[in-house]
Formats: structure tokens, sequence, C-alpha cells
């Protein structure tokens, strides 16, 4: 059964009780809105049904609404790894910057991305100054005239980006339309998803991030699952697959190992959601494009690797490349088990593994 996440919190929780209640439905997987997420998670656990996150970002899942999980799970990394990765690959790359700023969307998901790329920039460069009046959009807007010309006339050099899907493709345009990516270096914690749709018109020489080994970053992973996902996914579509893509397969394939193993402990028998539950928590599995430890908040919370590059367009190929990556172990990016990330920001970061 398959249906649509748009309408908001209120109108998804509505969803997700007649999908349990009336239509017998015990399992999830899905959503990408962290606002959707948030709304989710309380009603997942008062109901009982397993609820598998594969995309959503925002670190208060766990470490505010629902610090004592049950039945959600979370199959990738949360905001806290992109921010981290983001100002390493910043201070390893350009360690002259001058100063940073932000244009993100007011809600969950805009706001933790900011949040941690800002603590993460104060800790490993707190002598470039950061400026006070970052662009908050309301999510969905569409237009951004106001914060473009905000943004043109900034001292900031460096500008921080978590836009997604529609609204990020209508910044591309109007960003490029107004010479923004000719005045400013912008990074993009999520453009890969756009890339690939549009072609020569995403603007080159940002810094872009996929959440992890994803989409663009899996182009290359030389295994027989990618080249085959990479295939059907794009015989399908007519274009390669994105990093949404890999991360909704990855929270696929994390329900596929769970049902697997726990009916494999179950005598080859139909498991029970508890069985399920107890074969996904703290487990290690491989998806398409990297292993997935879920490995924080009790066993319900992924940490994967990092990857960061600089967007280029390959004349010969006819298609975007990615340039000076960088990847980042999981446990260098990610806060150890059972630490609130904004408390791990504020206090140095202490215990991250860094090759």
């Amino acid at each position: 059964m398959i249906y649509d996440e748009s309408g908001g919190g209120v109108k998804q929780v509505a969803e997700f009780r007649n999908k349990v209640q009336k239509q017998g439905v015990d399992l999830f997987v899905g959503y990408i809105s962290s606002g959707t997420c948030a709304a989710i998670t309380p009603v997942a656990e008062e109901l009982k049904v397993l609820t598998i996150f594969p995309i959503c970002g925002t670190p208060r899942i766990f470490e505010e609404i629902n610090p004592n999980p049950k039945y959600v799970f979370r199959t990738m990394g949360h905001a806290t790894a992109d921010g981290v990765a983001e100002a390493m690959y910043v201070k390893a790359n350009f360690p002259d910057v001058k100063g940073y700023t932000g244009i993100n969307q007011n809600y969950a998901w805009g706001q933790d991305s900011w949040r941690d790329f800002d603590l993460a920039m104060k800790q490993l460069m707190p002598s470039v100054p950061v400026s006070d009046k970052p662009q908050w959009p309301k999510i969905f807007s569409g237009q951004y005239g106001a914060e473009i010309s905000a943004l043109m006339l900034s001292k900031e050099p460096l500008v921080h980006s978590s836009l997604w899907g529609g609204d990020l493709e209508a910044f591309i345009f109007q960003g490029s339309a107004r010479g923004l990516f000719r005045k400013k270096k912008l990074l993009f914690s999520v453009a890969d998803t756009s890339i690939y749709r549009l072609g020569k018109k995403a603007p080159t020489g940002v810094i872009l991030g996929a959440r992890g080994p994803y989409g663009i970053f899996a182009a290359d992973v030389d295994t027989p699952l990618n080249k085959w996902f990479r295939k059907v996914y794009s015989d399908r579509y007519s274009v390669p697959p994105v990093g949404g893509s890999y991360q909704a397969a990855q929270g696929v394939l994390a329900a596929k190992y769970a049902y697997d193993k726990a009916a494999a402990m179950n005598g080859g028998k139909f498991p029970t959601t508890e069985q399920v539950i107890a074969a996904l928590e703290g487990a290690t599995y491989q998806s398409i494009s990297t292993k997935v430890h879920m490995n924080r908040s009790k066993g319900h919370q992924a940490a994967t690797e990092h990857v960061i590059g600089i967007l280029e367009w390959d004349k010969e190929a006819g298609e975007p490349i990615m340039t000076k990556v960088a990847r980042f172990a999981a446990d260098c990016v990610m806060p150890p088990a059972g630490i609130n990330s904004t408390e791990w920001l504020k206090g140095g970061m202490k215990g991250a593994k860094c090759n």
C-alpha cells in the first residue's frame, strides 16, 4: 500500500490511524519531512506499530520526542552528522573562509540543520564570523526574492542551505538568474536530489552532500546490488537514483533484514512484531551503497559514513560529477550512543573517532 505524504503532520497522523485501525496495516516504511516524523512518532508508539523512518533528519525524534523507543526506527544518520561533516569539509578545503550565513526552511529540519552546522563551525573554526541574519523562509514558499537579496548584500561569502525538493530547485533557478552562485559559495546539504533533473542548470562549484553515501556518491559503487538498483531505477524513471531513492530503499532493506532474521530465529514461521523489533534493534546490515549500523538510541537510530564533495559538469560524459570528495566515518560525525547532539557539539565533540 503506497500513499502520499502531502498535507502536513495533522493529516498524516489521521492517515496513519486510519491505515492501522481500519485497514490493519502493521508496518510503515516512509516519511521524508522531519515535521511529519515528529508528529507520527508518538502515535506509532501509542498504536504499537513497527515504523521505519528512512529519511527524515531531525535529531529530536529520539533525543526529545521518543527517548525510549520500541516501535520506531530510523535507518540513516540524522542532521548532526550532516552539520559536522559539512563543517569538517569547510575547514579542510576552505580554511581561509571569511564568514558564513544560511538559508534554511523554518521548521524542524531547517532549524536543526543550521544549528548543528553552526555549532560544529564554532568548534572547528571558532574565529570565522557567522551572520546574525540567516534567512528563514517558510517551507514550500517557493519564492525567494527577498532572501536572495539579503544573501547578495551579506558580507559572508559562504552560504549554508538545507533546502530540498521543489524549494531547492526554485531557489536555484531564482538564485542563478540573479548571479548568486557567482558571488557566493553555496553549501547544499541535500542538493543531490535535484542535480540529475537539473542537468547543466545545476550550479557547478557548489559544496554538495546527499546526507550520506547515496545518489551521485554511489554511482561508482561496484556491487551487483548497486548495479541492479541503478539500472532498474534508470530504466523506469529515465534518471539515475538520487539520495532519497537510496535512503528509501535502505529502509525497505531494513524491514527485509529484520523479518528474514526474525523468521529464521522463529523456525521459519512468520514472526511477530516483537520478534522483528528484536531482530532490528542494534543490528548491522548491508544496504545498497553502505553498511548500516543500528547502534544509537538503544538500537533504533542508524549511523553510516558521510560523504561530501564539489559538484562539477563532465562535458565529455554529459553528466554531473563529484570532485574533491571526502568521506567521514559514522563515529566521526555522529554523537556517541546516549549523548545528546547539541550537548555533544557544544562540548567539543568528545569521543569522535576520525581517521
